[in-house]
């Protein structure tokens, strides 16, 4: 891609571009493509403006790669490693290991302690502490979503069992990345809400 900036705008003057390689057979799955959509206002909404980020043009990279052949369960492995990797990258991913109220350690599978979230909070809480939370806009991030987290942040998306997932899987992890997400661009994501319509998640 080739283009030219005046300093006084903000637009840009496009000259060329070249199609490396193309990501249009990926369409033709319908989650798929909505999985595209998501990616596409992610970045927008997270990257400085005129700002290069290799790390997460290497995550857009994986992420794109990991679509191939276009599979609604690839879609969403994808997106949750997307969301989890861009709130990474971006510095806002809290601790999922450790209560936002009182500090206790939330644990693993053996000595899992529940925790919980909602929208407009910066992390986990743990049943004790959840009572700080307003009534009715809790929702509980299971021990199985957490350790999927731990194991998305140490593995690359391709060495993620992806045969079994569906809109269920995982579902609450996604819930809770999208909110915080949300919170620090300060707006709602038109295609996280259309990613979960069928949970009847539309309270995202």
């Amino acid at each position: 891609m080739a283009y030219f900036q005046r300093e006084t705008r903000e637009l840009v003057n496009l000259d060329s571009c070249e199609l490396i390689r193309s990501q249009f057979g990926l369409v033709s799955e319908y989650w798929t493509s909505v999985a595209l959509d998501y990616f596409a206002e992610v970045s927008d909404q997270l990257l400085p403006s005129a700002e290069p980020s290799e790390t997460f043009f290497r995550l857009l990279l994986a992420a794109l790669d990991s679509l191939q052949p276009a599979e609604a369960a690839r879609a969403w492995r994808a997106v949750t490693y997307f969301s989890l990797w861009a709130l990474r990258l971006s510095g806002w991913l809290p601790e999922m290991n450790v209560c936002l109220g009182c500090g206790s350690v939330l644990g693993d599978r053996e000595t899992s302690e529940r925790a919980f979230f909602s929208r407009g909070q910066a992390g986990l809480v743990c049943g004790h502490c959840r009572g700080t939370l307003a009534a009715g806009t809790a929702w509980e991030l299971s021990v199985e979503s957490r350790a999927l987290a731990a194991e998305m942040l140490r593995r690359p998306v391709a060495q993620i069992s992806g045969a079994n997932w569906d809109q269920a899987t995982a579902s609450d992890l996604r819930r809770f990345l999208v909110q915080q997400i949300e919170a620090h661009v300060e707006r709602r994501l038109t295609t996280a809400r259309l990613l979960e319509t069928e949970l009847g998640a539309a309270s995202f």
